[in-house]
């Protein structure tokens, strides 16, 4: 059991909802004639929270929840400071706090950009793209992504001009990377070291890495994703704000993500 923010979602609801509702139960069957026709102030914030809060619960852990992109990994399709929406409900319906699946719905498909807790930090949430799926031999040499044998088509779209907080990866080169027809954009700095080799995805488990391939940490570094791990799929950028220009990106809000 994670304690994050959908665990004091599930607490708050729970208490003023107790306490709302106690209160309700006591004025049912009390006899005290004497007692107080101005309701006391604990429960008047009780009753005024308890709808927004669930409200906020059953939103936020069942249909889409905001996330703000902290960093680079996943350029250029997604910058640092865009925000975020995740489908939550795409892959199955969770529990929350207990990310126990209650129905089952769609598998992730490659190429489907997905949100999900580290495996090595279950608190952490990370982005990245699908690119295995489960019992898929993906391998990564020379910068190209080869799914059961057969490469992912690459085709280049020149240098990569960055911008705010992003300007380092200026010079890189933008490549248009085909994943079983998911085109998308993806950065390849040559010359940077990276993680080759075959990777076996196991039964339940997927692979995914970052578009900005050299400035990823993803699976080639420490392994498959499981299912249990996933939190939805992100497919809409609503809000973009970058600290170093101190401006909004109104040219990406709008964005649906692929």
């Amino acid at each position: 059991m994670d304690f994050d923010f959908s665990f004091f979602l599930v607490l708050a609801t729970l208490v003023t909802g107790l306490v709302w509702g106690g209160y309700l139960v006591f004025l049912k069957y009390s006899t005290d004639v004497s007692a107080p026709a101005q309701e006391p102030i604990l429960v008047e914030y009780a009753r005024s929270f308890f709808p927004i809060v669930l409200i906020v619960l059953l939103l936020r852990s069942f249909l889409v929840e905001p996330f703000r992109i902290p960093s680079g990994s996943m350029m250029p399709t997604l910058l640092i400071g865009d925000f975020i929406l995740v489908n939550k409900f795409t892959y199955g319906i969770r529990l929350p706090v207990l990310n126990t699946k209650i129905v089952e719905l769609n598998e992730p498909l490659r190429g489907d950009i997905v949100v999900f807790r580290y495996p090595k930090e279950p608190s952490v949430d990370y982005i990245k793209r699908v690119v295995g799926l489960p019992g898929d031999r993906v391998a990564y040499y020379d910068k190209k992504i080869y799914i059961n044998g057969k490469p992912a088509k690459q085709v280049s779209s020149g240098l990569y001009q960055g911008v705010g907080e992003g300007e380092s990866m200026t010079g890189t080169e933008r490549f248009i990377e085909n994943l079983a027809g998911v085109e998308h954009s993806i950065l390849i700095k040559n010359g940077a070291p990276s993680v080759e080799g075959v990777f076996v995805v196991p039964e339940g488990h997927y692979f995914v890495m970052g578009d900005n391939r050299d400035n990823s940490n993803d699976s080639r570094y420490w392994g498959t994703v499981p299912e249990q791990n996933l939190v939805g799929r992100a497919f809409f950028i609503w809000m973009s704000w970058d600290w170093q220009n101190k401006g909004i990106g109104f040219d990406r809000i709008g964005t649906v993500l692929k």
